[in-house]
C-alpha cells in the first residue's frame, strides 16, 4: 500500500489507519437488480400509443427476470445487465370499440446489444385485433425501446452517483491552478461521465466521451465566451451531426450557460435533452458542489 506522496497519489491513506477503499479506487461493485426492476416498471408500464385506428397501452409488468450491477475499478465504471421482460398490453379500436389484449416480450436486454437492436416481440390473444397488434408492433415497439434507453441512461447516471469521488490530489491541483485548462477540462469530463474521454481542445480537434457513445469535433472555441461543436451519438444515422453551441453569459455573481442544439434527429430529441440535463449539467453541478464542500 502506497503512503501519501509515495507511488500512485490516488491511493490516499494519509489520514486513514485502516487503508479503506478511499475514493472507490479499488474494485467495488454495487447490485443494481432491485433498483432496475423498479425503474423498468416505472418506465414501461403506462406507455400509450394511438393512431386513427385505435389506442394501445402497456398495462402490466408481468415478469422481469435477470440481474444488473455496476463495478468501479481505477476510476472507471463497468456495467452488467441482462433482462428477460414480459409485459401485458390492452387496447381498443376506434371504429368498433372492440377491446383486445396481448403480450410484449423482450427476451434479452443486455450490454451485448444496442437498444435499437433489442428484440421486442408483440403478440395478442386469439380473435380479431390485428390492427391493434400492428400498432403495438410499430409505435409500441418504438416507445418500448425508448424507455429501455432511458433505463440504461438512468443506470449509468442516477444509480452511479457517489461511486467515483474526486481525489484530494485532483482538488488540490484545481485550487492551485497547476494543471493546464485542457487538462482540467479532460479531468472534469472524465469525472462527470465516469468513463475515459478524449479531448483535443482546439478548432478542428476531435472529442470522444462516454466510452465512444458521443463523438464530434470542435468548430469554434472562444475562451470564457463560446464553444461550438459538431456532435453525434453512436446510434444516429451514419455521418449525421448536430451543431451544439454553448454560450457563457456573465451575470451578477455567476455565469449563465446557454445551450443551443440544431440538427438533432427528431426521434432522438428526447434522448439529447436527457443527456445534457442529466448526464452533463446535473453531474457537473454535483461535482462543483462537492468540490465546494470539500474546499
Amino acid at each position: 500500500m502506497a503512503k501519501w506522496a509515495q507511488g500512485d497519489p490516488r491511493w490516499i491513506v494519509e489520514e486513514r489507519e485502516d487503508g479503506t477503499n478511499v475514493n472507490n479506487w479499488h474494485w467495488t461493485e454495487r447490485d443494481a437488480t432491485s433498483w432496475s426492476k423498479g425503474k423498468l416498471r416505472d418506465l414501461l408500464v403506462g406507455i400509450i400509443v394511438e393512431n386513427e385506428t385505435g389506442r394501445g397501452e402497456i398495462s402490466e409488468l408481468k415478469q422481469v427476470e435477470g440481474e444488473a450491477s455496476c463495478s468501479s475499478r481505477k476510476g472507471k465504471l463497468i456495467f452488467f445487465y441482462e433482462w428477460n421482460i414480459r409485459l401485458s398490453w390492452k387496447g381498443v379500436t376506434k371504429e368498433s370499440g372492440a377491446k383486445h389484449k396481448g403480450l410484449i416480450e423482450i427476451p434479452s436486454l443486455s450490454e451485448e446489444n444496442e437498444v435499437d437492436d433489442t428484440e421486442v416481440n408483440v403478440s395478442k390473444k386469439k380473435g380479431d385485433g390485428d390492427i391493434l397488434k400492428d400498432l403495438m408492433k410499430t409505435a409500441g415497439t418504438a416507445k418500448v425501446r425508448e424507455a429501455l434507453g432511458d433505463y440504461l441512461k438512468a443506470l449509468k447516471t442516477e444509480f452511479t452517483i457517489g461511486m467515483i469521488l474526486p481525489t484530494k490530489t485532483m482538488a488540490t491541483q484545481e485550487l492551485t491552478g497547476k494543471r493546464k485548462p485542457s487538462e482540467k477540462a479532460l479531468q472534469l469530463v472524465q469525472k462527470f461521465s465516469k468513463s475515459p474521454a478524449v479531448l483535443e481542445a482546439e478548432k478542428g480537434g476531435r472529442f470522444q466521451m462516454f466510452d465512444g457513445n458521443i463523438t464530434g469535433e470542435y468548430v469554434e472555441l472562444l475562451t470564457n465566451k463560446k464553444i461550438v461543436m459538431k456532435w453525434r451519438y453512436r446510434n444516429w444515422p451514419e455521418e449525421h451531426y448536430a451543431t451544439v453551441a454553448l454560450n457563457f453569459v456573465p451575470a451578477p455573481g455567476q455565469t449563465e450557460l446557454q445551450l443551443d442544439c440544431k440538427g438533432v434527429p427528431v426521434c432522438k430529441e428526447g434522448g439529447m435533452k436527457f443527456c445534457w440535463q442529466k448526464q452533463h449539467f446535473e453531474e457537473i453541478k454535483g461535482l462543483l458542489q462537492l468540490t465546494t464542500l470539500n474546499g
